[in-house]
């Protein structure tokens, strides 16, 4: 079997945003588990929207989610083959010009709608004489160029939708030049795929109907076509077309929400699948366990509550070892018993940056007026140190037999009072942490507050 080579070919026009990262994703997995090779081509034939920076972007991007490439190519740099190619399909009489304006191609629809007929090009152009051609440019018309297709049927077995055809009898000949001379995206992807070698294609369902006019230009070409593979879109989490909120939600907002580059893989790899949907350590394991026959015609729903909590089980699970160069970037290394003691408590890792102040810096403490008695109770029974996971419940122990406090009303104005908050890690982790200095210092201003509330 020859090496599987896959690409990714995105237009440079924007930043990647959650559906054509899960198409990168998904292409990048599948040549990870064969160890064939991951292809990035920019498609920038697009010359007035195409820009330096969204090739930049585009490439931190995947850098950041661990999509890494062997190969780089830009289209706008094979402009003369592609320009060889369309001279050839001309000379063969399979590119002809047509030169009717978007109106009058609206009008020859409707009317085609109305006789019940499907609304495809009727070959016009093809009837034209010399003479007319010469009439027309003389009006200032420039003409587009199609591709005059067999009326066969195409078929294909797609690795996702199984058996695929569609009768080009039934498809309009598509438009390959347009009138500035500029190419459509049709013809310069098909020489690409067929000069790199690319032996799949995978993408979303909407291109089904493109794979069909491409498989003929292919053999067209002489090449033969790449296998086919077309995912589900994505909808909403109620199961409509994603919003254009969702739709355009790009790496860059994930990355500056304080998303996780593997929660995101995770996630995108297996929607659309059986698969359950489980925090992955690393790019590795995940292509390990990918496999493109998993994925089903069913529209996968895309919920960002779902990626939020992906997001907080992966940190849950994430070892000291993987954390400790992001904490001392934050300043936040509070060392492994402490990154072990709040990890369970977050959604996002810069949330460690709360707990690391309340371990070791200064907070404010709350508290409520009719705890003032308990809390200098607290304060005269606070262990001398050293402190251990036991100490808090030895601790709580002897002020639920002191002073009758049991549940909520013993716990609560602890936390309160040493962490500022009313929610938070086990404090019999958190404690030793904290240290008897700050918890003594914190308690006794959190009784002050106390008693003067009472007043």
């Amino acid at each position: 079997m020859s090496t599987v080579r896959v690409r990714f070919a995105p237009s440079p026009t924007g930043r990647l945003h959650v559906g054509n990262v899960r198409t990168a994703l998904v292409n990048w997995l599948l040549a990870r588990r064969a160890g064939g090779v991951f292809v990035l081509r920019f498609d920038d034939t697009d010359t007035e929207r195409s820009r330096p920076e969204y090739v930049e972007a585009i490439r931190e991007d995947l850098r950041w989610l661990g999509l890494t490439w062997d190969e780089e190519a830009f289209q706008s740099a094979r402009a003369d083959r592609h320009a060889e190619v369309v001279e050839r399909l001309k000379a063969e009489g399979r590119l002809y010009a047509c030169y009717e304006t978007p109106e009058e191609l609206e009008y020859k629809r409707r009317r085609q709608r109305a006789l019940g007929r499907p609304p495809i090009y009727d070959r016009d152009g093809l009837t034209l004489t010399d003479e007319a051609r010469a009439k027309l440019e003389a009006e200032g018309r420039r003409p587009h160029w199609r591709l005059k297709l067999e009326h066969e049927d195409i078929r294909w077995d797609d690795l996702v939708r199984g058996p695929c055809h569609y009768d080009a009898a039934h498809l309009s000949d598509p438009v390959l030049v347009r009138e500035d001379g500029t190419l459509l995206y049709t013809l310069p992807s098909v020489v690409d795929d067929i000069d790199m070698g690319i032996t799949h294609v995978v993408r979303g369902e909407d291109h089904v109907v493109n794979t069909a006019v491409q498989i003929q230009v292919c053999r067209l070409l002489g090449g033969e076509p790449p296998a086919h593979a077309h995912l589900s879109l994505l909808t909403d989490a109620g199961g409509g077309g994603l919003s254009k909120r969702l739709g355009s939600l790009s790496v860059a907002d994930l990355r500056d929400d304080g998303l996780e580059p593997m929660a995101i893989n995770a996630l995108l790899a297996r929607l659309g699948t059986s698969d359950d949907i489980q925090p992955v350590a690393d790019m590795a394991a995940l292509a390990d366990g990918f496999d493109l026959t998993h994925f089903g015609r069913a529209a996968p729903k895309f919920d960002p509550a779902d990626l939020s909590r992906l997001n907080a089980r992966l940190l849950h699970d994430m070892p000291y070892e993987a954390a400790r160069d992001r904490l001392k970037a934050l300043r936040a290394d509070g060392g492994a018993v402490f990154w072990e003691a709040v990890r369970g408590n977050l959604e996002r890792f810069a949330d460690v940056s709360e707990w690391h102040a309340v371990a070791f810096g200064d907070v404010v403490p709350r508290a409520r007026a009719e705890d003032a008695g308990f809390l200098r109770a607290a304060l005269e029974a606070l262990p001398e140190e050293p402190w251990d996971a036991q100490t808090w419940g030895a601790w709580t122990g002897a002020l639920k037999a002191a002073t009758g406090r049991k549940g909520k009303g013993l716990f609560m104005p602890l936390r309160l009072a040493l962490t500022g908050l009313d929610h938070g890690p086990e404090l019999a982790a958190l404690l030793p942490l904290i240290g008897r200095a700050r918890a003594a210092d914190r308690l006794s201003r959190a009784a002050v507050a106390a008693e003067a509330a009472a007043r």
